[in-house]
């Protein structure tokens, strides 16, 4: 174990201390200039799709899902422990600058996952009367040959082991810990009953699927966000403060009381942008499957409300955990994870706090699981037929299962070392279908201006 350890550390140090540090930015950045910001321009229009889409209760498309099911799916997998457990191992390993850094890559992710949207549209295929897409069709559709379908497999294989098996074991152990800390409950049991529940929904398709989330996703978000909103209320005065120490340690985490635990800006940034990415998943390849199966009139419309995803997701209910543990002051208790929002939320709310954030978790977390297990089962048929569904999604419930025992370091490093791999192949092709994406916009505005032009 301690081999695999060791392996696991060198390669996350290269993948997020160097690589995807440069290519997770760059790639956000050179989208955001190249589309003129269009998750400032079109942030509005995005808001407004949201809000004019909301529903309970189903779309009705024939062959996919509507605009807000595709959303809440990607919202299901991006809304997971990343929130909670994850945004408290960032401050806790980089300080609370790392917040910081992880807005600033979230800012240029909605630029990145605009593309990812709107290729995963352009690409997507009818196959067995339901809409199918995702990285590997834009991958081969931008590259052809032997090189397209070897990134194309790479990143199916990669997707399948980091969200199908180790981040859905990543999730399960999350909500293992937060109940045996609120409830004393064996993590063995919770992992089971997880596993359980989640098969039986597995089993029900894409449709079934979406349905869950549309009616979850919403519910879960809210009830957080007024959660924290009232910890905050109750802690005014620190409020300020945690802004101070976000921005002060993105830059001089040494000159936050304490020295910021030791982190130093590179290591900030380090966690910042690792932690951003697992819980936005913004560049990652994961959520344009889930946006490839929305019945739109233009793949930029579903681009555009992709992007809220992001916004959501890091710029709302992420910022909320970090506000909460910052104004409390847990900081330096010696807790990470779930263990640390737990204690922040006990400032607040008691032993309640305990029994909140358990209940959260499970929720965000088997929101989650859903998701990434549909995500890995298109790459599995793409890759296996139809026939090996049914063995990946047993794998995926073992999985579940053994990941609420482990050791959640382990379980966090190595779920970054796979996310980091699937990011690479994802990446490369986005950088090679800028063009496309460019095209593809500047069309779908054509109308908007000859409306304006129109007396």
């Amino acid at each position: 174990m301690e081999f695999v350890t060791k392996v696991v550390e060198c390669v996350n140090t290269f993948l997020w201390d160097y690589a995807l540090l440069i290519l997770l930015l760059g790639a956000g950045i050179i989208y955001s200039f190249s589309l003129k910001f269009i998750q400032v321009r079109k942030f509005g229009a995005g808001m407004k799709a949201l809000f004019g889409n909301f529903s309970l209760h189903g779309g009705k498309g024939e062959n996919g899902l509507s605009s807000f099911q595709a959303l809440t799916t990607a919202i299901a997998a991006q809304v997971g422990t990343g929130n909670i457990a994850g945004a408290a191992t960032a401050i806790a390993s980089g300080g609370p600058g790392s917040i910081f850094w992880m807005w600033v890559s979230a800012f240029f992710g909605m630029a990145t996952i605009y593309a990812e949207a709107v290729m995963a549209q352009h690409t997507r295929k009818l196959e067995n009367g339901h809409y199918v897409g995702g990285p590997v069709y834009y991958i081969k559709y931008v590259f052809k040959g032997r090189f397209g379908k070897f990134l194309a497999g790479f990143f199916s294989v990669a997707i399948i082991l980091a969200l199908g098996f180790m981040g859905n074991m990543v999730q399960s152990n999350s909500i293992g810990a937060a109940f045996n800390n609120a409830f004393h409950v064996p993590k063995l049991a919770v992992g089971i009953c997880v596993a359980v529940i989640a098969g039986i929904i597995f089993i029900g398709g894409i449709k079934r699927i979406a349905s869950f989330t549309e009616k979850i996703v919403p519910i879960m978000a809210l009830l957080y966000i007024i959660g924290c909103l009232v910890i905050l209320v109750m802690h005014l005065p620190g409020v300020g403060t945690a802004f101070k120490d976000i921005f002060v340690g993105a830059f001089a985490p040494q000159a936050i009381a304490g020295g910021a635990l030791g982190v130093t800006v590179q290591k900030a940034m380090r966690f910042g942008v690792a932690r951003g990415l697992f819980s936005n998943e913004a560049g990652m390849g994961s959520t344009p499957h889930a946006h490839a199966t929305a019945e739109v009139k233009d793949p930029c419309d579903q681009g555009i409300i992709a992007m809220m995803g992001v916004f959501i997701d890091t710029f709302i209910i992420l910022t909320l955990t970090a506000l909460v543990i910052l104004s409390t002051g847990v900081l330096g208790n010696g807790q990470t994870g779930s263990e640390l929002a737990q204690s922040a939320f006990n400032v607040g709310f008691g032993n309640f706090g305990n029994i909140f954030i358990a209940l959260c978790m499970l929720f965000f977390a088997f929101t989650t699981i859903v998701g990434w297990y549909y995500f890995g089962e298109v790459n599995v048929r793409h890759l296996f037929g139809n026939c090996a569904v049914k063995v990946y999604a047993v794998i995926v419930v073992i999985c579940v299962i053994i990941g609420s025992t482990l050791k959640v370091d382990l379980v966090w490093d190595m779920a970054d070392m796979f996310n980091g791999l699937m990011v690479l192949p994802n990446l490369i092709a986005l950088l090679g279908c800028l063009v496309i994406v460019r095209k593809l916009t500047k069309k779908s505005e054509i109308p908007m201006r000859a409306s304006r032009a129109t007396p």
